[in-house]
């Protein structure tokens, strides 16, 4: 027999394992489960911090077998050595691209992962020189590079995408490449961004042990097609590295871009403008407080170890449009992720341990493809299609950021300043590396977004007493939560609806988020590709 329970303790009883047993066993009675202590073994499942009350708790989910053993191990895919004569190109290295080639492995079909990008060592130091010199390299920045977004900007694994896959094969597949087994049972898991780099190579180094390929340093520039009774088929694409361009034959395109990938979506509006459709997006900023703040607002005043950095999650509706917080990062750090000069972008990380002195959430504005200023929509028209003007609106705001800003150093404002509608006359401390001087967010924020924040923010500020106050810091744009351009596909093909033997998938197509989620879509996409060929 094997039962569901659910243990209720004290932070501090959390690892007293004679009392964790006497309370399951308790549970059991309280159910009327028959039992004999003697034949139960109990594995440890989930755990999750109840802070909605005064007394902070923990809830400790088992599995509890009662007259059998357990499961000795989790089970990860059987990958094969490639064995077939089927090469798929899969554009970008993210979590799309790194699990839908592990995808193709489980069949024995070649993946070729093309990825613009550098391997995480020269990225990590491209990265550095970004809050060093403010110099942004285009193709190698916390946006580009192996491993996608997520390597060098967190690596939180929550998702609530439970219809899309299974996501414990995905956090058991992290596992077994070298990840913490904590993911498993940690109720929000998280990496780190310390520690993602070694398991992405991990990863790399499995698939080219199995006869995959990896192109760094190499960007899609083109597909190679074939038009026949009006219909497209891609045969392969063009790529552009340091010696030039070349072609590459490849039966399937798996473009799992990521989410910055402007290029592809002007690849795409050129030759197949039917294949993109605009889609909501978010913008706004990233709000900055000390850890211990919101440590002691969410645990209420009890900042135990045990307990580790608090999250938060925030929401409300202001005149049809939801505001909210979005990639929280406790005990976290803001960092510079623009993927070009003339630009500033902000993101939020946190290391493995969560201890930095700062915890800061983006908090963005719901855009419609309605709310895009119409100015865009013209440029949009001019230069391919209307579908792409949320990029150039995107784009738009990045450069106004970078304008209020000095190189690299962030436009920032006090968030009492912002609600006051007055220039910060000092700043605190902030964590963002390169810097921050003080701006009119208020001002110069289009104002469909500066009015919407300020009146979720004055909410926030009543429903998490002390989240206004007088260190909370604004820093601007928080641009890249997501792609405002929809790669349109096939529900159950997932091909491309204007290119055949292309399957988007990722943050890039528009269809997911995070990394799980990206994960368990490459997956599908190339489960996809496989059936096609029966393999």
């Amino acid at each position: 027999m094997i039962k569901d329970i659910c243990v209720v303790v004290q932070p501090e009883k959390e690892k007293d394992e004679e009392f964790i047993f006497s309370q399951i066993l308790r549970e059991l009675e309280k159910n009327n489960i028959p039992f004999d202590k003697k034949n139960i073994s109990a594995v440890f499942e989930k755990k999750s911090i109840d802070a909605r009350r005064r007394v902070v708790k923990l809830c400790l989910k088992y599995k509890v077998y009662i007259g059998e053993k357990p499961p000795a191990s989790f089970d990860v895919p059987e990958w094969k050595n490639v064995c077939t004569e089927k090469t798929v190109a899969v554009i970008g290295s993210g979590p799309a691209g790194l699990f839908g080639a592990l995808k193709l492995l489980e069949h024995g079909i070649k993946p070729v992962v093309i990825e613009q990008g550098s391997r995480t060592e020269k990225r990590r130091r491209d990265i550095a020189l970004i809050s060093t010199s403010g110099t942004v390299d285009r193709k190698s920045n916390y946006c580009f590079g192996e491993g996608g977004a997520g390597t060098f900007s967190d690596g939180k694994l929550y998702t609530r995408s439970n219809k899309r896959g299974d996501i414990n094969s995905i956090l058991k597949i992290l596992v077994h490449f070298g990840a913490d087994k904590k993911i498993l049972t940690d109720a929000h898991p998280h990496i780190g961004t310390d520690k993602l780099p070694a398991i992405v190579n991990n990863i790399r180094n499995f698939i080219i042990s199995r006869g995959g390929e990896f192109l760094f340093d190499t960007e899609c520039i083109d597909f190679l097609v074939e038009e026949s009774c009006g219909k497209k088929t891609v045969r392969g694409v063009v790529v552009k590295d340091n010696c030039g361009e070349k072609n590459i034959s490849a039966d399937a395109v798996l473009l799992a871009c990521g989410h910055s990938a402007g290029g592809i979506y002007s690849l795409l509006d050129r030759i197949s403008p039917e294949s993109l459709e605009p889609k909501t997006f978010a913008v706004g900023v990233r709000v900055e407080h000390s850890r211990s703040l919101i440590d002691s607002i969410q645990f209420h005043g009890k900042n135990e170890a045990s307990l580790g950095a608090a999250e938060y999650r925030l929401s409300a509706q202001i005149e049809d449009r939801g505001v909210y917080s979005f990639c929280m990062c406790p005990g976290g750090f803001v960092v510079p992720s623009a993927t070009g000069p003339g630009e500033i972008v902000v993101n939020g990380m946190s290391a493995a341990g969560r201890n930095s002195k700062w915890s800061n959430s983006a908090i963005v504005v719901e855009i419609r493809p309605e709310d895009i200023p119409c100015e865009f929509i013209k440029q949009a028209s001019l230069s391919g299609s209307e579908k792409t003007a949320g990029l150039l609106f995107r784009n738009h705001l990045e450069r106004m950021a970078f304008e209020n800003g000095s190189g690299q150093m962030a436009p920032a404002q006090r968030l009492e300043d912002f609600l006051s509608h007055k220039k910060s006359t000092w700043l605190p401390a902030s964590s963002y590396a390169p810097g921050i001087v003080s701006s009119r967010l208020d001002e110069w924020l289009p104002e469909h977004i500066s009015f919407r924040l300020d009146k979720a923010f004055r909410k926030f500020g009543k429903s998490m007493q002390g989240f206004v106050s007088r260190d909370a810091l604004l820093i601007a744009c928080e641009t890249r939560t997501s792609t405002p351009v929809r790669i349109l596909r096939g529900k159950e093909s997932f091909e491309c609806a204007g290119l055949k033997n292309i399957f988007p998938a990722g943050e890039g197509s528009g269809y997911s988020g995070g990394i799980v989620s990206s994960a368990m879509d490459g997956e599908n996409a190339c489960k996809r590709i496989a059936l096609q060929w029966n393999l």
